[in-house]
């Protein structure tokens, strides 16, 4: 059933909850640099995430745990510069918050001045609610992240889907319930089951954002680079490419190279008379 649409000039964590209250589905995708960032934002979409996701796309790392805060920073101070009307969350990466509320506050702080960012997310749930009460005690916004926690995947093992067994559920359930409480204003919730995912949307009146989670929450995120399909090798169930441009892209690189080599490129009209 499609929902009339309240045209936001600029996106903020109220808007986020008036779409929630209003059965508007939100729109979230990453973005690491400022060429990206205009686009996705030209394109409308509600939320931008500064993941360290840029970990592995940008920098090309196994995982997300060695992106620095610094690094963060950076990639988040180059989004704002592109964005007009989108909110911009920013993750706060392994090893900034975790087991220490004031370096977690500290950490939220350097983001929220150096970057421009908006808000921050971070990954857990009771465990970490000291390091997020602190945070928002500086008026700083804060998602919430759970089920599969990608910094937390030498603890899991693997990337497949959390939450399946009965008592991982209930824990779930109950730090979701506990980030909500807390006072963050959504929670995002990776690969678990759709009907959990939509009791977990149904339970909480903060938004939920979905990645793997089915269509029972409030919204969903990608990561950018995989939407397009500069990413090629990643064929995870919930992953929709609406482009090839690794093809696309290599293919004209490709074409450029024949070009220079069969000294086609450039021609007359692309040199400079005397």
């Amino acid at each position: 059933m499609s929902v009339a649409m309240k045209e936001f000039k600029k996106v903020t964590t109220h808007s986020l909850q008036q779409m929630k209250d209003q059965g508007e589905k939100i729109s979230m995708l990453t973005a690491y640099d400022f060429t990206m960032a205009k686009m996705v934002d030209a394109a409308g979409v509600d939320c931008i995430l500064v993941g360290d996701s840029a970990s592995n796309v940008m920098a090309g790392h196994e995982t997300t745990l060695p992106i620095t805060l610094d690094q963060m920073i950076y990639h988040a101070s180059s989004v704002i510069k592109a964005v007009d009307r989108a909110l911009v969350v920013v993750d706060l990466p392994f090893g900034t918050y975790q087991g220490n509320s004031k370096e977690a506050l500290i950490s939220a702080i350097r983001v929220m001045k150096e970057s421009g960012g908006h808000a921050i997310k971070l990954e857990g749930g009771i465990e970490i609610i000291e390091g997020i009460e602190r945070i928002l005690t500086a008026g700083i916004p804060v998602m919430g992240h759970l089920g599969l926690t990608p910094q937390s995947i030498y603890k899991f093992g693997t990337y497949s889907v959390r939450a399946k067994e009965e008592e991982e559920a209930n824990k779930l359930k109950e730090d979701a319930l506990a980030l909500q409480a807390a006072g963050c204003f959504g929670i995002v919730l990776e690969k678990v089951p759709a009907p959990l995912a939509k009791e977990v949307a149904d339970m909480l009146s903060i938004p939920v954002i979905g990645i793997g989670a089915g269509p029972g929450v409030d919204g969903q995120v990608l990561v950018f680079h995989d939407l397009i399909g500069m990413t090629h090798e990643f064929h995870p169930r919930f992953l929709r490419r609406y482009l090839n441009l690794y093809e696309e892209i290599t293919g004209a690189i490709g074409q450029y190279v024949r070009d220079v080599k069969s000294v086609d490129f450039p021609n007359d009209n692309e040199s400079y008379p005397s």
